[in-house]
């Protein structure tokens, strides 16, 4: 099948890559309903259609904390991304570059900040979330200053892992370190051209940013069983303090859902915040990010750069997250789907149909620019 869409990737990847890492791409907390929300409420925003308004020179482009971008799209953190294909952040990484969009590297992505580092020619940003052992913060710190990382997206909204019931049928959660194994293998080997790309091809499979730290527990029940002992429910907006005494550069909250918690990051005087339910992978049955956005923006107005994503599979659903109050967004499994199915090359054509479908949306909504995109382009009745 030729992919027209971000919903025919992922129908590609359910087909490339091994069940419990569809299902640990695909899935959310408990019965999912956020996950769902997230996309039939943006899906619900109905585009306010003008004619005849000489919408021609369309520019795509925005600035975010210095640096000029042709899209308002960037490709979020994904934890394990690069099991998805052979170097799978440094794939994304290089389709980041080819569009001229951010690329946001996890902390437990597969590659390293270093690798990608060694590869990358533009400066990226890197992803931190907050966990118990600080030193080890503080070297992973230091790895993204050396590298040159332009942007740190400091996620909040995961001071202990949710629970995803789709892990547990698959066999990546809950099971015996044999059972899961066994599961997980047997999986593998009927995903041929992933168990070739992948898992004969990419050695070792750890997490390179957190490897110091498994040692040679580098499993996937290991990295399982590190989340759940090292992520810190202690974290508070003082631990910002720790974050500015060793990130000198623009400090980006991701996991804002709240207004509340919005000025507070207003007043903390971070850089931006990305209004985020986590994909629907954290708390079930919160409100979705259209339904957050909206006001979160209102309550900061221009204090700091406000991003978002969950639940963006089209150029559309772009328009639509700037109408409600978004500077830009950023896309997670969308990017991730096209990297299972087409590697590199199928990042880049995600990106692109964005681009196209944003053309189109903006052309009909009379918007020249991102800055003309605002709610007036938003049907209210």
């Amino acid at each position: 099948m030729r992919a027209a869409s971000v919903i025919d990737y992922r129908r590609l990847a359910r087909k490339r890559v091994p069940h419990f890492l569809f299902e640990y791409l695909d899935g959310g907390s408990y019965a999912e309903v956020t996950k769902d929300r997230n996309t039939a409420d943006l899906e619900a925003i109905a585009l306010r259609q003008r004619v005849l308004r000489g919408a021609v020179n369309i520019d795509t482009s925005v600035t975010l904390f210095g640096r000029k971008y042709d899209l308002p799209v960037g490709l979020a953190p994904v934890g394990l991304a690069g099991m998805y294909a052979r170097r799978g952040e440094v794939q994304a990484m290089r389709a980041a570059e080819s569009a001229r969009v951010p690329f946001a590297l996890s902390t437990v992505g597969v590659c390293p900040i270093d690798e990608v580092a060694r590869k990358a020619t533009e400066p990226f940003w890197f992803q931190l979330y907050m966990i118990r052992d600080r030193a080890f913060l503080k070297d992973l710190f230091s790895l993204a200053k050396e590298a040159g990382c332009s942007a740190l997206v400091f996620t909040v909204d995961m001071p202990v892992p949710g629970s995803r019931y789709r892990d547990y049928r698959s066999g990546l959660a809950g099971e015996s370190w044999l059972t899961g194994n066994f599961r997980r293998v047997s999986q593998a080997m009927i995903s041929p051209r992933w168990a070739w790309d992948v898992g004969v091809m990419v050695k070792p499979h750890q997490l390179g940013n957190v490897a110091p730290v498994l040692g040679k527990k580098s499993g996937m029940d290991d990295f399982m069983a590190w989340m759940g002992e090292n992520f810190d429910p202690s974290i508070s907006w003082k631990d910002l303090e720790f974050v500015r005494e060793n990130w000198d550069g623009p400090i980006i909250i991701k996991g804002i859902l709240d207004q509340d918690d919005a000025r507070e990051a207003a007043a903390a005087e971070v850089d931006g915040i990305i209004v985020s339910n986590h994909g629907g992978r954290q708390l079930d049955g919160v409100v979705s990010s259209t339904t957050a956005l909206p006001r979160i923006a209102d309550a900061v107005g221009d204090r700091l750069t406000v991003l978002a994503d969950g639940g963006i599979y089209s150029g559309l659903d772009v328009v639509r997250m700037l109408a409600l109050g978004a500077e830009s967004v950023l896309i997670g499994r969308s990017w991730v789907y096209a990297l299972a199915a087409r590697g590199q090359a199928g990042v880049e054509h995600v990106l692109d149909l964005m681009r196209q479908e944003m053309l189109v949306a903006m052309t009909l909504t009379g918007c020249r620019s991102v800055s003309d995109i605002d709610r007036n382009v938003i049907d209210s009745v």
